[in-house]
């Protein structure tokens, strides 16, 4: 570790480099944090219980009040479950309700998918850099691997929320017409 130090030492060969890689971490390991908690605190928590609570509600064909309840949440998949049922209730024409709900999860699904996603490609754009300057500096740069890992962490959560949103979505719409 404390080899590992030195190497910030102007007296080091390649020091400039130690530098930038660990500047090019922080700023990779910053969204990873941020990423983290929108991911699996602010998207996830609380998710299943809101999924069997505004079943109930949909099942008992208490729609008005199901509604309300995906409104009161901020999980994006209450965004998508609001925007399916506002569309069965104002909607009308029962011919038309399948495609006016499927049309309205599809808009909220376009802006809630990429906030689930952004900045991820950033981080492993980071974590390539760290790496390719500790080549070009000192074998230290390899301390981007956990940007890496993380980068792969998150992709997966990410797109495990987008599938379950699309899954429950369509469950609901199905389970209303």
């Amino acid at each position: 570790m404390s080899k590992m130090l030195q190497s910030f030492s102007p007296e080091s060969d390649g020091y400039q480099f130690m530098w930038i890689i660990l500047v090019v971490f922080v700023i990779g390991l910053g969204f990873s944090i941020e990423r983290f908690f929108y991911i699996m605190v602010k998207s996830s928590s609380g998710r299943a219980k809101f999924m069997a609570d505004f079943g109930k509600l949909v099942m008992q064909n208490q729609l008005e009040q199901a509604l309300q309840f995906a409104k009161s949440s901020n999980l994006p998949i209450a965004k998508v479950m609001d925007a399916i049922v506002g569309a069965k209730l104002n909607c009308k024409d029962a011919d038309k309700a399948r495609d006016m709900m499927t049309a309205a999860s599809d808009a909220v699904f376009l802006t809630e998918a990429p906030r689930l996603t952004r900045y991820i490609s950033i981080i492993s754009v980071m974590a390539s850099i760290s790496t390719l300057l500790g080549l070009m500096g000192t074998i230290y740069g390899l301390i981007a691997v956990p940007l890496l890992v993380i980068v792969g962490l998150l992709n997966m959560n990410s797109e495990r929320l987008i599938q379950e949103m699309e899954e429950k979505g369509l469950k609901i719409i199905n389970s209303l017409s």
